[in-house]
């Protein structure tokens, strides 16, 4: 991994498979609210699936990649794992983004040696205008600039990478620091959410845990796929939001 399109092709390998094949990565954790002078509180157990499948992208160069992909996640019973519909009187608006698509160019990817392992650190700082202003949105709104903070490492075998394989076995870790997700009704109340969860990439969708992709397929099968082709701009919490309740 001595360039950058060596660097990109390691991650790529590790996130999905250079032939193209869908690949699924599962994980799991917890979602806590922080907030000044208050303790901070485990509110849910959370669970998501990603389905991806990559592409090259030979407009921008021989190196360059679209990855192609959907993503569902559920925030849980923090007791009993169960997925929420409702919580303190609320209904709850899962994670529904299709698409969550990237383009990917050469570039040095952070990377750190663990003897046995390489782990790939991608540190994503979000600030970009709200798809919830204020000003429409004044009880699901925590400001007009949408201001977030994304942490994922992906982890290879190093002996995997040094083989030919066109996708390697791989685990990963993702951390959010965002506001108070729009459903919870916070308004501009000090303070946010913080996501910390871990997972793996599967050998193949249906090693997803069967309730999970029985509430995927009651409610949106599409998801249990990857995208076929390149789309945009991508869905997010906010935006799914905003399109469930548009302004009046």
């Amino acid at each position: 991994m001595t360039t950058p399109a060596e660097s990109l092709r390691s991650l790529a390998r590790t996130r999905a498979s250079l032939d193209g094949a869908e690949v699924t990565y599962w994980w799991s954790g917890s979602v806590y609210a922080w907030a000044p002078d208050e303790p901070y509180e485990r509110l849910f157990g959370f669970e998501g699936v990603n389905v991806a499948r990559l592409v090259h992208d030979a407009e921008d160069g021989p190196d360059s990649h679209r990855l192609l992909s959907r993503e569902a996640a559920f925030y849980l019973d923090p007791a009993t794992g169960d997925i929420l519909e409702s919580w303190r009187d609320l209904p709850v608006v899962h994670i529904w983004n299709d698409p969550a698509n990237q383009k990917w160019r050469p570039f040095p990817v952070p990377a750190t040696d663990l003897g046995a392992q390489v782990c790939f650190s991608l540190e994503i700082p979000l600030s970009y205008p709200s798809p919830l202003p204020v000003a429409q949105y004044p009880l699901h709104s925590a400001g007009d600039t949408y201001t977030a903070l994304e942490l994922f490492q992906f982890f290879a075998r190093r002996e995997d990478l040094a083989g030919p394989a066109p996708g390697v076995p791989a685990t990963m870790s993702w951390t959010r620091m965002s506001p108070w997700a729009p459903w919870m009704t916070r308004g501009q109340r000090p303070g946010g959410l913080t996501y910390h969860c871990r997972g793996r990439k599967l050998a193949a969708y249906t090693e997803v845990p069967e309730r999970t992709r029985a509430y995927i397929a009651g409610h949106h099968p599409e998801f249990a796929r990857a995208p076929e082709t390149w789309s945009e701009p991508n869905e997010t919490s906010w935006t799914y939001f905003r399109r469930l309740h548009p302004p009046a």
